[in-house]
């Protein structure tokens, strides 16, 4: 049984990259749904089919856990498929989302208690981000900004060039317009680690800058450690494997901006 990682594209392969340095003995499969990549804007229903016909791949091909390893995934699609899907069809394997795990961090780490957060359309639209905050951290509040721009031009490589500046200062500029109280902006998309320091030279000096990556693992780490049950039924050869809905040669080649080392990816359809 081995742990799944979905994203819709690219970026979460940041989050796999992650994880995989706090839990290396383990074994993993990625699935890429880059055919119909993004979801950002699309609608609840379109993204929880095709989340749901993702997870369910990963499920029948061996995974007990599967981390939804993208903003909107599960911002739309995470509750319906932990309340509605799992129990009737697979009652013994989990589905973890991004959104939680970050929320929960910054308890300890805004003093302003203010908060940016900058994502997809579909992930503001959504406010998942402001509702999980509310259940946890009533006192601080919660500043969107969507970035429709940023995905399109990192997943294209142009992420470190003028046009990409441009717009990253224009989307940090508005977002402390709205709020000039901001000491912490998380990054609620998994490609943005890539333009971390274009973002962080962009923001006020001082403020603090989430990555989802490190947070996402070490809240696996916490949650496999209480659930000895699930770890205990994961194997644990340190293998990975890719699996995309695009052209596997492009996959192979765009995934090289996000991780450090060659990979081969199989073509699925779902």
């Amino acid at each position: 049984m081995k742990i799944g990682v979905f994203d819709s594209g690219y970026g979460g392969l940041t989050i796999l990259g992650d994880i995989r340095k706090a839990l290396p003995e383990y074994d993993y499969i990625y699935l890429g749904d880059n055919a119909r990549t993004p979801y950002g804007s699309r609608s609840f229903e379109v993204v929880y089919d095709y989340t749901r016909q993702c997870v369910e791949y990963l499920l029948k091909s061996g995974c007990k856990l599967v981390i939804l390893a993208c903003n909107t995934a599960s911002a739309k699609a995470l509750r319906t498929i932990q309340q509605k899907y799992l129990p009737y069809n697979f009652p013994d394997c989990r589905v973890l989302g991004v959104i939680r795990p970050t929320v929960e961090c910054l308890g300890d780490i805004t003093i302003s208690r203010s908060v940016g957060i900058m994502a997809t359309e579909g992930t503001i639209r959504s406010n998942s981000y402001t509702i999980e905050v509310a259940k946890l951290f009533p006192d601080i509040k919660i500043t969107g900004m969507a970035c429709p721009m940023l995905v399109p031009l990192i997943e294209n490589n142009e992420y470190d060039t003028p046009g990409a500046q441009y717009f990253i200062e224009k989307y940090v500029n508005a977002l402390f317009a709205k709020n000039r109280d901001i000491d912490t902006v998380v990054l609620g998309c998994t490609h943005y680690p890539l333009i971390y320091n274009q973002i962080k030279k962009a923001a006020p000096e001082g403020v603090n800058i989430i990555r989802q990556g490190s947070v996402v693992a070490d809240s696996l780490v916490d949650y496999l450690a209480r659930h000895p049950e699930i770890s205990s039924a994961l194997s644990k050869n340190g293998s990975i494997g890719y699996f995309t809905t695009e052209q596997p040669d492009k996959f192979t080649s765009s995934a090289s901006l996000f991780l450090n080392e060659n990979i081969f990816a199989e073509h699925i359809v779902l």
